[in-house]
């Protein structure tokens, strides 16, 4: 086994020059098929480009050379990253005769990742991020600090608009790049800082030592507290940090992050880990710090070593007896782990790189768990045993749940295709077709079954205060009356026997009260989902319905409204012929209270309903956003509300 490397160990001084910029196709596709380079035209392919940029400066830092990047967020949602790298070559590039700089932001799959010496490991979209950036801009300058002169050059939706040019003298390296995203191009070009801080944070995780700084300098920014509009993050620490963070709203079930790391050839692998007294797997993983949600080889050696490192030494150390078998997902159960690998020839699944292909990976990280995390637990005894006592727990629940599926199966009939008593089923029996309200109450139920289209919705109703997951082992979200009918309904399982292809409908409505009780089911039902039937959704399965708020009434016009400043367009509108006319207006109390035609025409039927789409942006953030809510600690979820109470208003007390 390789000896433990240090994250930052000096580099190599390296002249990075133009004969490392390798030349591979041209540019011509880019905005043709924008998808096919930035995953969509939508607000993620938007931020997607600010990560293109930043990725190289953070390939800079992985090869030695860059220890700050700052990010500016600027007025008019143009955006400038900054690094104090090595700075962009700006000599000829020996196969076009051009300058190196104009190679990178013209030519597709040009750049110093391709084994010319340039870089070891890199992430970014392997030499388009420039380029596909500079074609999805409506402009684009960028500064090359580099040889005591500050190189300039600027681009127009990927042409040259101003060819290179020496502006000033300099005495520092880096690279700054300027660019506005094209409106001809995306759905949107307005910034959220949120997302970019998100990921800028992660980022400053990922390589210790490294200062990443955030900063909006929109005019829309001073209304916002200033603290929140700009931060710098550097942590020591890193991925130890990282775990420390994620679990900072939980009670953790020893104090020190777990760290072990090791290398081989040119690939490295490094794992924190820490468990909480919760019953959720929290695992990020990373290759070359490309985030990998989907896994792959990295995740799977881990998963394996550590499953036989904790059997071993619990077999050892006399804690597991011969009758006690502990399954992968019990030694998982309430693990927060962070897991960064890099390499030289990362393999990644599909465009956007959701999973990592590269199998030598896998060795390498189950070598590094089972070596160092064995002697790590050998060192410190009440840690394993506080870790092995939580996974025997776990595995105790395991079996209870186990015992209470084939309990609900025999009860609810699951096995001979028995459907709950509270579901009234759709005629439709192609999933893709069929749609499922969940409905809280029998009286809105009742409307609901009387005013949908049998063809291809289905109702089911709920009734009272669900389950709250968070605080639940599995066992329990089986047994429960509550949760077992939508379960069997749904027909998919949950957790990790959830199977998609066996889902019943694939819109799942969920219809609540528009007050605070109704909000307080969709955050239940929306736990569950998250919790035990997350790819629904991932494959955007999941709706919340838009019930409308007032209803405007003039003579025989009757119309809707779904907000307070709707509400009063409407009246305006009805009064227009007549500003003394008599518009009654009506709030509705709940959807038990409306007729089965006002509920099909304002909230069921597809041709007028408004419904949205529960979408999952970034699972980090929702893991901590459902554990601030619905978890144990009280704390972090005062501070919650407190911060954000003045984004609610007009609810129903």
């Amino acid at each position: 086994m390789s000896e433990e490397l240090e994250l930052n160990s000096t580099q190599v001084e390296h002249e990075y020059g133009g004969s490392e910029i390798q030349v591979l196709e041209g540019l011509e596709a880019v905005r043709k098929r924008p998808g096919m380079y930035i995953g969509s035209t939508s607000e993620s392919g938007l931020h997607h480009l600010v990560y293109e940029i930043v990725d190289n400066s953070i390939d800079e830092a992985l090869a030695g050379y860059c220890d700050e990047i700052t990010v500016t967020i600027n007025e008019g949602n143009t955006i400038t990253v900054t690094d104090n790298g090595r700075g962009i070559p700006v000599d000829i590039q020996p196969q076009t005769g051009k300058p190196a700089l104009e190679v990178v932001f013209t030519i597709l799959h040009a750049g110093g990742k391709f084994g010319g010496g340039g870089y070891k490991v890199s992430g970014g979209l392997h030499g388009v991020g420039a380029s596909v950036v500079n074609a999805l801009s409506e402009w684009l300058e960028v500064q090359v600090h580099k040889n005591g002169k500050i190189h300039q050059m600027k681009f127009a939706r990927g042409h040259i608009a101003q060819e290179m040019t020496i502006i000033g003298d300099t005495d520092r390296t880096g690279t700054i790049v300027t660019f506005k995203p094209d409106p001809e191009m995306f759905d949107t070009t307005e910034y959220n800082y949120e997302t970019l801080h998100t990921r800028m944070q992660q980022q400053a995780f990922l390589n210790a030592g490294l200062r990443i700084s955030i900063a909006d300098e929109r005019a829309q920014s001073a209304e916002k507290a200033e603290e929140d509009r700009r931060h710098s993050m550097c942590y020591e620490g890193g991925i130890r940090e990282y775990v420390s963070w994620l679990n900072k709203n939980k009670a953790p079930v020893h104090d020190e992050v777990i760290y072990v790391s090791g290398a081989k050839e040119d690939s490295m692998a490094e794992i924190a880990m820490q468990y909480n007294d919760g019953y959720q797997e929290n695992m990020v993983s990373f290759a070359n710090n490309v985030r990998t949600p989907e896994g792959g080889m990295h995740e799977e050696g881990f998963r394996r070593a550590l499953t036989t490192a904790l059997t071993n030494y619990g077999r050892r150390m006399k804690i597991l007896k011969d009758d006690d078998k502990l399954s992968g997902e019990d030694c998982r159960e309430g693990l927060t782990c962070v897991i960064s690998v890099k390499l030289t020839e990362a393999q990644f699944e599909g465009q956007t790189k959701a999973k990592l292909g590269n199998a030598e990976i896998r060795t390498l990280v189950n070598n590094v768990v089972s070596e160092k995390l064995d002697v790590y637990l050998e060192e410190n005894p009440q840690v394993g045993r506080a870790i092995l006592e939580k996974a025997l727990m776990a595995s105790r629940a395991r079996e209870a749940a186990r015992k209470a599926r084939e309990n609900v199966r025999r009860k609810n009939g699951l096995e001979s295709g028995q459907m709950p008593d509270k579901l009234q089923d759709c005629n439709e029996r192609d999933p893709s077709l069929c749609e499922l309200y969940i409905v809280e109450g029998d009286s809105a139920a009742g409307s609901a079954i009387q005013g949908r289209d049998s063809r291809f919705q289905a109702i089911l109703a709920m009734w009272g205060k669900m389950l709250n997951v968070e605080k639940a082992r599995m066992d329990k979200v089986y047994g429960n009356d509550k949760l077992s009918p939508l379960i069997v309904a749904l027909g998919a399982g949950i957790g990790e026997e959830f199977n998609l292809e066996k889902l019943r409908y694939h819109k799942i409505v969920i219809m609540s009260d528009a007050d605070v009780d109704g909000a307080h089911i969709r955050t239940l039902l929306l736990t569950f989902f998250f919790r035990y039937m997350r790819p629904l959704i991932e494959n955007g399965y999941v709706y919340s319905a838009v019930p409308p708020l007032y209803k405007l009434t003039r003579g025989k016009t009757v119309r809707v409204a779904y907000s307070d400043e709707q509400r009063d367009q409407i009246s305006a509108e009805l009064r227009e012929d007549n500003p003394n006319a008599k518009v009654v207006i009506n709030r509705f109390k709940g959807l038990g209270e409306m007729d089965p035609h006002e509920l099909w025409e304002t909230t069921m039927d597809p041709e007028q309903r408004s419904l949205r789409r529960i979408t999952l942006d970034d699972a980090v953030r929702a893991d901590q956003i459902f554990t601030i809510l619905m978890g144990e600690e009280v704390e972090p979820r005062k501070q919650w509300i407190e911060k954000n109470a003045q984004y609610a208003v007009n609810l129903d007390f």
